[in-house]
């Protein structure tokens, strides 16, 4: 545990004063007299905020390391070079090389210490110090390298120098994520780590019962890892705010634009004062993701690990027999509807398969797709767990399947 610990750091209790009005200002809103909304996210206005009247608050906690302070420009780009580190942005921190080298609060490092990890990972090494600065960043990385403690132990030592909760006060670290497993997988890290200093965290996603999700925000969490449909519902009908947000996290940004998720984003960060701390994460830089961070951002880091160029190619001709059966697998039921209906206004055969559809109309679309008058079945991942004798009959037919690019093969 490292000896430099900064002052103000203390393991105290996250009580909350539940008496009094909601702080910070801003009412619900809700729809102009007259207005029919259709779309998610249409009975929310965007604030206006005025930044002299928003009380202030403290995001830059890092100390860099004596030892990292005696590291030469030399040893500094050595490193990121065998770590394959790239760094774009103006007074970006010094990687740290061990963990004790972060400077984390005791509450933190207790934690860290019970894992028996020998490193940090290169995108800690690097995000970690940004991060804790309160700088904005673009992290570019794959799963698997580490990213989620990347953002979530910065975002529990920002939230330790926040004001309490109080009555009706929103969560202060929001992580948005495209699917409810990462959700929950962020949820879980978050449980654990932030035990320590008695955070509150909870998990909200679709496609399960809103009322626990409901509880948990009203009796008040420091952070809420949320899918940005579920979030988007709760916000509109006033069931939690953002006006105590500093902190946000997007994870898995591209995997969000491309389920189709931006304008949710958009109406979400919307609702966020504008000098919060931001943090984004992709595996991929596409223009998409580019423009994202531009209008998001402010002054940003980039730090890219891995190869530079990590989107998939985009550019390849496929070419399909018009006498084969081609499934498609999509990651959600509002994709495989909006699929099947494009395709079939540009004239394919299409039919579309989920878990919201009646059995009598997945038997009928099945039996269609079986016997050709169909060939082109889009299916959803947890839909495809319900082909099992269909595919009995059809593996030995000549069978495209196509998986969007975040599907996996394991659930076929």
């Amino acid at each position: 545990i490292s000896d430099y610990n900064m002052p103000g750091y203390s393991d105290r209790d996250r009580g909350r004063d539940r008496g009094g009005p909601p702080r910070f200002g801003g009412s619900r809103g809700g729809p102009p007299p007259g207005k029919k909304f259709g779309n998610p996210g249409d009975r929310l206005r965007k604030k206006h905020w005025n930044l002299d009247e928003l009380p202030k608050f403290e995001k830059n906690f890092y100390q860099e390391h004596p030892e990292v302070s005696r590291r030469s420009t030399q040893d500094v780009e050595h490193y990121r070079r065998t770590k394959e580190i790239t760094v774009k942005g103006r007074d970006s921190p010094k990687p740290i090389v061990k963990f004790h080298e972060a400077n984390f609060p005791n509450y933190v490092m207790d934690v860290i210490g019970k894992q028996n990890w020998t490193d940090p990972t290169p995108i800690q090494a690097q995000g970690w110090p940004v991060a804790l600065s309160g700088k904005d960043m673009v992290g570019i990385a794959q799963t698997g390298s580490g990213k989620t403690l990347s953002y979530l132990l910065p975002g529990i030592v920002h939230i330790n120098h926040q004001p309490f909760l109080e009555r009706g006060d929103g969560p202060i670290c929001l992580v948005l994520a495209p699917t409810r497993e990462l959700a929950q997988q962020v949820q879980q890290v978050a449980a654990e780590y932030g035990k320590a200093s008695r955070l509150k965290s909870t998990c909200i996603y679709g496609g399960a019962p809103k009322g626990p999700q409901i509880r948990d925000l009203e009796r008040g969490v420091e952070i809420c890892i949320a899918t940005p449909g579920r979030l988007i519902d709760f916000l509109e009908v006033g069931k939690t705010n953002l006006r105590r947000c500093t902190y946000l996290v997007l994870d898995e940004a591209d995997r969000m634009l491309d389920m189709g998720f931006e304008p949710q984003i958009r109406k979400i960060v919307d609702q966020i004062r504008p000098d919060r701390q931001t943090l984004m994460w992709s595996a991929t830089w596409p223009k998409e993701v580019r423009q994202l961070a531009e209008d998001f951002l402010k002054d940003y880091v980039q730090i890219n690990v891995g190869a530079l160029q990590l989107s998939a190619n985009h550019n390849i001709l496929q070419i399909v027999d018009k006498e084969n059966k081609t499934i498609i697998f999509v990651e959600t039921k509002r994709r495989c509807d909006d699929l099947t209906r494009r395709m079939r206004r540009d004239g394919w055969p299409a039919m579309g398969i989920h878990g919201d559809k009646s059995q009598q109309e997945r038997d009928w679309v099945l039996n269609e797709f079986k016997y050709g008058k169909a060939p082109i079945l889009i299916a959803t991942d947890v839909a495809s767990r319900g082909l099992g004798l269909l595919l009995q009959f059809i593996m030995s037919l000549s069978l495209h399947i196509v998986y969007t690019i975040y599907s996996t093969a394991v659930s076929f």
